[in-house]
């Protein structure tokens, strides 16, 4: 190397001799010089070989290397330099709590600078953004709090305050202490991109997405600049709060000032425009990126979750798999949730199997995710499975398995976790209860139902919403408890609304309660327009107490008044690909041969004893076609349909988006015992596990 031992002057010399005797600029001559550890060992011996290594102006530079600036330095081979000094003075500190911090060691940051304190050492204003950023990576706010404390009372005592200011800012942002902040950020003279952008990252990172809006508009008003990394953040934000008019405006802006080829910028507007509902841009825009990496796959993937798309989702899953790009935690829970949609258990078991292949983490959210996806497709044992081996379990993933339970029809059990829940003092949030109250309807618990309504307010303070009074309404209505429900209705302290009163017309329908249930038709027409499942169910109620006129009436007022019933849709999943059965559609590619399969079905099940009950065909169904339009409901076409393409012996698993009718339900379980088969349908209320000739729900839902 360049540096010689005749660099330095060697004879010993005091402290200010040996000033007028160094090379014009040390600190630039040993900085340049060391690149390797080998290189700081030379430096470092002949620094102490010449009795130089203790003045702050060769020491420094030194210890800058060995902190910062040689790769391969550890520090502490930093330390072992910073503790030969004698009396080091505020630089050498700062460079040891910078070292620290680079070094991901943030506490010992934080330790030292307590000790540059107790040795009188004044911090300087380079000393307190280097802290503050120790404090930032370490989440310490306490004791940012304090260092804030310092920087105030010595504010006068060194000249910029911009970069403290600035350090203050993302410290506290990062920290989530957005309040405060902004409190700093608020009174700031001056303020650089960089401070806004800590701003907005604090913002984001808190979830405070109408503060983001609101302050780049307040950045617009100002006519600051604003950058890239700032837009990313903006667009974010009105994906959450479905601000379309300015997403809108940044996607113009972003074209105008060709912004287009920053991939993570294009990525953010997918994202916005998913969120807003519009996918279809969304779509545009992913499919012109040139480089699609997994942030932007996930970003589409996930849009088309959320528009509730889950059948595009889960095909784009699959180009991406054939691209070759590795999804991420956020790709698996968008995946986990459409299969959970779609009742995909296949596609979904091949998520858990590559997360368990590539060892991933099982974080709170991904786990949570795979509980619902397992309870939401019948298999609960495999939910709890995955529920126990979870490291770390908060509210929402005990809910997730509690509703899981509950939606399968397991109260009992459901309130077993409940219970455990609390005895892990896990606090229960509205939504838990709406969870545990599901659980007590299904499986008949109006006692324990009672309790835990009370429960809510009492023991949790959480008011309940309009969906805690309907599962009540729904708990009491099943047991047959009309009149009971029917006045728990008009005690209510808030308003009922439609669904509320639907809830009760579906128990009148079960229990034959024609007064009361004419009556809800009336409030839930009153409160919301005509809804064609109300007037079926009223029908439905007519026609099973022998009042087939008034039945025929209602129907005709249905056609006069336009009501279409509601398509039914069924989902069922083969070898991986989700197919979608309309009811009495004939879009699918195989629908002859579905079709087919589905007569011959109905044929068997008949001899076997079933009874088409014609009460459930269409509005404009007349004579012989009124059966034709029952054995096409979008179920019995899927059951059909797995019969035929399924070996013997495998669970036809199909999910609903409505209610199963009754025709359907009994249908389902002739043919399970004639078939040999077990059929499992999750409609829109719960799961029915058919097998042997009989339904999980016995034949309460």
């Amino acid at each position: 190397m360049a540096f010689t031992l005749s660099t330095f002057p060697a004879k010993t010399l005091t402290t200010k001799t040996v000033v007028t005797h160094f090379p014009q600029n040390p600190k630039t001559l040993i900085l340049e010089q060391c690149k390797t550890t080998r290189d700081l060992n030379q430096v470092h011996a002949h620094l102490i070989k010449t009795r130089f290594f203790h003045h702050p102006a060769v020491a420094e530079p030194l210890l800058e290397s060995a902190t910062l600036l040689v790769p391969d330095a550890t520090i502490e081979y930093a330390v072992s330099i910073f503790h030969a000094l004698e009396l080091p003075d505020s630089s050498a500190y700062n460079v040891m709590i910078r070292g620290y911090t680079k070094k991901e060691l943030p506490e010992k940051a934080i330790l030292l600078f307590r000790q540059m304190i107790e040795h009188a050492v004044d911090p300087d204003e380079f000393t307190f953004p280097s802290i503050l950023k120790a404090c930032s990576r370490l989440r310490a706010s306490r004791e940012g709090e304090q260092i804030h404390a310092h920087v105030v009372k010595l504010q006068n005592g060194f000249g910029s305050k911009e970069f403290v200011e600035n350090a203050l800012v993302y410290m506290y942002a990062s920290g989530g202490r957005v309040r405060l902040a902004r409190q700093v950020f608020d009174t700031m003279s001056k303020r650089s991109a960089i401070t806004w952008n800590s701003m907005f990252s604090g913002y984001v990172r808190g979830g405070y997405w109408q503060e983001v809006v609101g302050l780049f508009r307040k950045m617009l008003e100002m006519d600051f600049g604003f950058n890239e990394v700032t837009l990313i953040s903006v667009l974010t934000a009105c994906g959450r709060v479905g601000d379309l008019e300015l997403g809108e405006w940044i996607y113009e802006y972003v074209e105008a000032n060709g912004l287009m080829k920053n991939a993570n910028l294009v990525t953010s507007l997918i994202d916005m425009y998913a969120k807003c509902g519009h996918v279809d841009i969304a779509r545009g825009l992913f499919d012109k990126l040139c480089r699609k990496d997994v942030v932007s796959w996930s970003a589409m993937i996930c849009g088309y979750c959320q528009a509730n798309q889950c059948k595009e989702a889960l095909a784009l899953f699959h180009e991406m798999q054939k691209a070759n790009v590795e999804p991420n935690e956020v790709t698996m829970v968008s995946v986990l949730s459409s299969c959970a949609i779609l009742g995909a258990l296949e596609t979904g078991k091949w998520v858990h199997s590559y997360i368990k292949k590539k060892n991933l983490k099982l974080t709170v959210t991904l786990g949570t995710a795979l509980v619902d996806f397992y309870a939401k497709c019948g298999c609960v044992d495999n939910a709890i499975d995955v529920f126990r081996v979870m490291p770390s379990r908060n509210v929402w993933s005990w809910t997730a398995l509690i509703q899981g339970l509950a939606n399968d029809g397991q109260g009992k059990r459901a309130l077993k976790f409940y219970n455990l829940m609390l005895k892990e003092n896990v606090v229960p949030n509205d939504v838990t209860f709406i969870a545990v109250l599901c659980a007590c309807n299904h499986a008949g618990l109006v006692d324990e139902g009672r309790g835990l309504f009370a429960s809510m307010s009492r023991d949790f303070g959480i008011k309940p919403r309009i969906e805690h009074y309907g599962c009540v309404v729904d708990m009491l209505g099943r047991t047959g408890l009309i009149e009971v429900a029917y006045q728990f209705i008009k005690s209510m302290p808030i308003k009922p609304n439609a669904v509320i009163w639907r809830t009760l017309l579906a128990s009148c329908r079960v229990h034959k309660n024609v007064e009361i249930g004419e009556e809800s038709l009336k409030n839930a027409v009153r409160l919301e327009s005509a809804h064609s499942g109300d007037y079926i169910l009223l029908s439905n109620l007519y026609a099973s107490v022998g009042r087939s006129d008034d039945a025929t009436s209602l129907r005709n007022e249905m056609k006069v008044l336009g009501i279409k019933k509601n398509p039914g849709c069924s989902y069922l999943e083969l070898d991986g690909i989700v197919h979608e059965l309309l009811a009495e559609d004939k879009g699918h590619e195989d629908f002859e041969e579905i079709y087919r399969a589905t007569e011959d079905m109905i044929k068997l099940i008949k001899q076997a004893g079933y009874v088409p009950n014609i009460a459930e065909a269409r509005l404009d169904a007349e004579g012989c076609d009124k059966e034709v339009s029952i054995s096409h409901h979008s179920e019995k076409l899927a059951i059909a349909f797995g019969l035929l393409r399924t070996s013997p012996g495998a669970v036809i698993r199909i999910s609903k988006n409505l209610r199963i009718c009754i025709d359907c339900h009994n249908a389902a379980k002739i043919i399970s015992e004639v078939f040999d088969r077990e059929i499992a349908i999750r409609d829109r209320n719960r799961f029915h596990h058919f097998k042997e000739g009989s339904c999980s729900c016995n034949d309460f839902w």
